[in-house]
């Protein structure tokens, strides 16, 4: 999954636990639980504000993207892949057919 949930970082980080914090942002144990282990596929915005709001924090405190690399993304060649030609432009010779 390309964002990685991050709450229980920021949960050690305020030393607040996940009774105190469900408690507080108004939502079950078991569903901050399932936030938590990112075992959810979506969150409200109205819930990530009062879960910001209690920790003090900013969204992207909780919340990280990062790109899958695999099979199917492509990658931009860095100039580390591209050979090296070991001629240069004034060495090469302009080679034409006979006769023309």
């Amino acid at each position: 999954m390309p964002i990685v949930i991050r709450l229980d970082h920021v949960m050690l980080d305020k030393k607040m636990t996940l009774v105190e914090l469900s408690k507080r942002v108004g939502i079950t144990n078991v569903n901050l639980s399932k936030l938590k282990t990112g075992k959810v596929s979506a969150i409200r915005l109205s819930t990530l504000e009062a879960i910001c709001d209690v920790l003090d924090c900013q969204p992207g405190d909780i919340l990280e993207f990062r790109r899958e690399e695999g099979p199917d993304v492509e990658e931009e060649p860095s100039d580390e892949d591209v050979p090296a030609s070991s001629d240069s432009v004034e060495d090469r010779q302009d080679v034409r057919p006979a006769g023309s």
